[in-house]
């Protein structure tokens, strides 16, 4: 393991929560995991053909794409858990906000990019803070957006039952100027940045295995020989005269 050198986070804290983040990840697929966002056969046919693609590349597409939705869940939890290793109060609840500071008052909802969030869910999570700052006049609640429109720190004005509110205690702020906050260093999270690909290649040289496990292929071919006509059957079978189903 190499030295990190980041003075708000121990190298043994850094590489622990990144090895908790890889081991996170998902290496393998199954047909009935590939087949639980109902695969539609007729886009993929139309994919195939326009695009010039092979079923086989479709399939694996299909199943990197599913992974890889997996796997944006634990980038959130990598973002949200390496505030259980910095200290000075902050604290990741099992439940309620994604970060609290008691002793500081402040309360954070957070989120990986800026655009995620649609109206409902904004004045869901504004609402929320509203009633944290009736009920404590000392707490901050802060919007935490790890990828913003850019670095800032600014009120959070929404428009709610077609009024536009804002509030100095609700606030938006970009991830660079939340570490800052949180460790008093303004390049802390390009320091962290910085040094993530090195940690990572120490996780995965400790680590036995890393390699995808996909059998969708060989689960498709106990259906037919033909991949294509098995992603058919495998969505139609109960349909009318897919009994006996063979593409042309």
């Amino acid at each position: 393991m190499h030295q990190y050198n980041l003075p708000f986070i121990s190298d043994k804290d850094l590489y622990l929560h990144v090895k908790e983040t890889v081991e996170k990840y998902r290496f393998s697929i199954n047909l009935k995991e590939f087949n639980k966002n109902l695969v539609d056969p007729i886009k993929l046919t139309f994919d195939s053909k326009v695009y010039g693609k092979t079923v086989e590349e479709m399939i694996e597409n299909e199943s990197i794409r599913q992974i890889d939705k997996s796997n944006t869940n634990h980038i959130g939890y990598f973002h949200q858990n390496i505030f259980n290793y910095i200290g000075g109060g902050w604290d990741v609840p099992k439940q309620g906000y994604d970060i609290v500071n008691i002793d500081k008052n402040i309360f954070i909802e957070m989120k990986n990019k800026h655009n995620t969030m649609n109206s409902s869910s904004s004045q869901k999570t504004y609402m929320r803070m509203q009633s944290e700052i009736l009920t404590n006049d000392q707490a901050v609640c802060y919007l935490v957006e790890v990828i913003a429109v850019k670095s800032q720190n600014i009120p959070w004005t929404i428009s709610l039952n077609g009024n536009q509110l804002a509030h100095k205690n609700i606030r938006r702020i970009s991830v660079d100027r939340f570490y800052e906050m949180v460790t008093g260093i303004s390049t802390a999270f390009k320091d962290l940045c910085s040094i993530l690909p090195v940690v990572i290649s120490d996780v995965l040289e400790d680590k036995k295995s890393t390699i995808l496990n996909n059998s969708v292929f060989s689960e498709l071919k106990e259906l037919s020989p033909d991949l294509l006509n098995s992603i058919y059957l495998l969505s139609f079978e109960k349909y009318e005269g897919f009994a006996e189903f063979k593409l042309k």
